[in-house]
Parts: structure tokens; C-alpha cells; sequence
């Protein structure tokens, strides 16, 4: 049986409740979650958690939601990986704000990277616009019809070089720039048409 044939069963398995199934899906991905969640954590001093840690909490996440029902988009071996992928960053980072949270005592002025500039100035957003653009996000993801385009712009949007994302996908980089022209393509499409009422 081929290696894709083989992911595609365990997961229709774990989707059904089968937990040996999840144990064989942790063993063929929990290396690849780790060097992910590594990089993602690297520069750290002294983590609480580390990048196991980091991956076990995205691979419980994504069993927890397969079983469910919740992944019906998530069918083979290549909407898995960018899932895993997906929930194991976002574990990484929500970590690393933790910390920080923890170490400065709550947020300080002073560090204005990835900050919000109306947090900076003391304003406050009007929640209206907020709730808009995370619409219109939301909207435009939607129109990527295929899950790994979805993670792609994703992990884009979360600062990933073109570089890192070839290697998390596991394809060359002219990929993953030919991807990302077709996501450029498509949500500038969907942009130009009017929004549904």
C-alpha cells in the first residue's frame, strides 16, 4: 500500500474514533512537528515548554478535533501535514506569548515589534472595524479552496519566509512562489467582486 493510501486510512480510522490510529500518525509526524516547533522556538532562553511539548499540544488539538468530526477538508497525507504544521505553529506562538506575557509582567510600550500601533498610542480600535477585517479575512481565506493554498497564506501572514514554508511542505521553493502567485491571483479576485449581502 502506498504511503498516501496508508494516510489516508489512519486518518479515516481516527476520524471514526480508532486511537491506534493516532498512535501511528504520531509516530510517522511527532519528528517533523518537533524541528517545526524548534525553529519556531529557537532563540528562547530557558523554555518552559519545549518543542515536544509544543508538538504533543498540536498533535492532542488535532485528534481532539478529527474525532469530532470537525476536519472533514483534512483527506490525505498533504492536507494533514499542512494542518499539523498549521496547529504547531500556532501552539509555538501562542507559547512564546505566554512567556512573554509572564516575563514582562503584561505588555510594555517599549516593544513595538508585531505590536499594535493603536495599543501603542493608547487608542483603542473600534471593535466595528476589527470585527470587518477579521470578516473579510475569514472571507478571503474561504476562497482558497484547497488546504494547503489556506495554510500557505497562513503561515505568510505569520512572518514564514518562502524558504521556511518550502521546507515545512517538503517542496521546492519555485512551488511554493508559484502557490503563492495563485493565491495573490485569486484573492485579488475576490476582492474586485462586491462581498455578499
Amino acid at each position: 500500500m502506498s504511503s498516501e493510501g496508508s494516510v489516508t486510512r489512519h486518518l479515516t480510522r481516527l476520524k471514526a474514533g480508532d486511537h491506534a490510529a493516532a498512535v501511528v500518525l504520531w509516530r510517522r509526524y511527532f519528528q517533523r512537528m518537533t524541528r517545526v516547533a524548534k525553529r519556531r522556538l529557537s532563540g528562547r532562553a530557558r523554555r518552559a515548554a519545549d518543542e515536544e511539548d509544543v508538538a504533543l499540544d498540536a498533535f492532542d488539538r488535532f485528534c481532539r478535533e478529527a474525532e469530532q468530526g470537525r476536519l472533514p477538508e483534512v483527506q490525505n497525507r498533504s492536507d494533514l501535514w499542512g494542518l499539523l504544521a498549521t496547529l504547531t505553529i500556532r501552539m509555538a506562538i501562542d507559547q512564546l506569548r505566554r512567556e512573554g506575557r509572564e516575563k514582562r509582567g503584561g505588555l510594555r510600550r517599549e516593544n513595538a515589534q508585531g505590536s499594535n500601533p493603536a495599543l501603542l498610542s493608547g487608542r483603542q480600535c473600534d471593535p466595528g472595524f476589527i470585527a470587518q477585517v477579521a470578516e473579510e479575512c475569514d472571507r478571503l481565506l474561504a476562497s482558497l479552496d484547497d488546504a494547503t493554498l489556506r495554510s500557505i497564506a497562513v503561515w505568510k501572514t505569520e512572518g514564514y519566509t518562502n524558504e521556511e514554508i518550502a521546507e515545512i511542505l517538503g517542496v521546492v521553493l519555485r512551488t511554493v512562489e508559484r502557490k503563492l502567485h495563485d493565491i495573490r491571483e485569486r484573492m485579488a479576485g475576490e476582492r474586485d467582486s462586491p462581498a455578499p449581502r
